[in-house]
């Protein structure tokens, strides 16, 4: 079990990390912690999701409390069943983009609101390793039930799509979960010509891992696109609860610029919104949004972070760099199907091509996440500090340095045994000189770093 709690979900190899046993303990504990009566749970098409489903299932009966099982699903549809369903908690089988040895839990209290490494996970923990025996008492009517709420879900996306005209779109599901809800919607909108790949739910993964971040996994994509002469391509991760966008000459669109995006289509309709926005990315997101008369919230990275902050702001609308988009109208949750609903209600909306709406948007240049595994956490920060002390910083995530024509985030994973660099100029020479100058920094303090290819 060691090294299976991480900071926004339970994550690790199967069996050997993770397996029914540990299931069956979280899912006791789970329910004591929460005190619930009632809790919902879905799972991935991962090979290992039934058996470990089935452990928590028989864990939280342990406590005697309600189970709905909505089977197989994402993550997104999970979310908005512990939300519309009113459910002291609910869980997520999956290990959402990683490879097909890997499976987790993610874990939500009510409103979906998530467990993480700031709030439940450290405690759950606790129970699930001094393995106490659970002595609470059967609750009255403590059942365990399946049922499928799949074409309420679809019918409630289909109320946030506006004026649609015909487009024509490749979708990628990477034999994740989305394969089943996109072809659903898409029966539902006659002028938008669906080519689909990858649709069926394989938990061997036959094509590609559903990673839609990796540029490896989007290549057949980005050639289809070409090929069908399509509008839009988008990829999936395996749970649905993230995405990824290329244009109609198949090249891929940053995520952050996306951001822009679509908080452009939304402030069109509700001027003065607040948006956030994780703070790796492009100054061109802030810029965007103050610009079209909104309110620009800078971000930690995660999406149990961004959750919060969204609910403490009411915010609209959040994007992050890792193609995790998040939406007041799902319950400050993030959902990939609706972050395509948005792209094409803004393509319907502007009946421009993407390439020509994200060009303007293309104002800087950018070295991408760089991702440094490192001795020394400590020291490389403390040279950093001292080095740029002469300019504005702060330690909202990390350490972030801005000046007037470039700036950097440089901040430990919460996920991984790395520190990641994203560092912005206004141009390809000082993106240069500055890459170099920082990744010196880091080397001259910790001469073990090596970049991660």
């Amino acid at each position: 079990m060691s090294g299976i709690f991480k900071a926004y979900d339970i994550r690790g190899s199967y069996p050997d990390e993770l397996d029914e046993s540990e299931a069956r303990k979280i899912g006791s504990c789970f329910v004591v912690l929460l005190k619930a009566r009632r809790i919902v749970i879905g799972r991935d098409m991962r090979l290992s999701s039934p058996s470990l489903a089935k452990a928590f299932i028989e864990g939280a009966d342990s406590t005697g409390a309600q189970v709905i099982d909505v089977g197989m699903t994402t993550a997104p549809l999970l979310y908005d069943a512990i939300i519309e369903g009113k459910f002291d908690g609910g869980v997520m089988v999956t290990a959402s983009h990683l490879t097909a040895e890997m499976n987790g839990f993610k874990l939500c209290r009510e409103k979906a609101i998530p467990l993480s490494g700031d709030q439940g996970l450290p405690a759950l923990e606790r129970m699930v390793r001094e393995n106490p025996s659970v002595n609470r008492p059967p609750l009255s009517g403590a059942s365990y039930q399946e049922l499928n709420f799949l074409d309420e879900y679809i019918h409630k996306l289909t109320n946030f799509v506006h004026n649609p005209v015909p487009l024509r779109i490749v979708a990628d599901a990477g034999n994740g979960m989305a394969g089943p809800e996109v072809l659903l919607l898409f029966k539902k909108f006659p002028m938008w010509t669906l080519i689909p790949m990858y649709m069926e739910p394989d938990g061997s993964f036959p094509h590609h891992v559903a990673n839609p971040l990796l540029p490896s996994t989007t290549r057949d994509l980005q050639a289809r696109v070409v090929k069908e002469k399509a509008d839009l391509g988008v990829a999936f991760d395996g749970d649905a609860d993230r995405c990824g966008f290329i244009d109609e000459k198949g090249e891929r669109i940053s995520e952050d610029l996306v951001t822009a995006l679509i908080s452009e289509f939304y402030l069109d309709k509700k001027p003065g919104a607040t948006i956030l926005y994780d703070l790796r990315s492009s100054r061109t997101v802030p810029e965007t949004i103050l610009g079209l008369g909104g309110k620009a919230l800078r971000s930690r990275v995660g999406h149990a972070f961004i959750k919060a902050k969204m609910r403490e702001e009411n915010a609209l609308f959040a994007g992050e760099l890792s193609g995790h988009y998040y939406f007041r109208d799902t319950g400050f949750t993030d959902n990939a199907l609706m972050a395509m609903i948005q792209m094409l209600n803004f393509l319907s909306f502007k009946k421009t091509p993407l390439s020509n709406l994200i060009l303007p948007l293309k104002k800087y240049s950018s070295t991408g996440e760089i991702n440094i595994r490192v001795g020394n956490r400590e020291r490389i920060f403390a040279a950093l500090e001292a080095q740029y002390k002469d300019t504005g910083m702060d330690h909202l995530d990390g350490l972030t340095v801005e000046y007037e024509s470039w700036w950097f985030n440089l901040r430990p994973s919460n996920t991984e045994p790395v520190i990641r660099l994203n560092l912005e100029a206004n141009d390809s020479a000082t993106l240069e000189e500055k890459r170099e100058e920082v990744l010196k920094l880091i080397k001259d303090s910790d001469p073990s770093m090596k970049i991660d290819s």
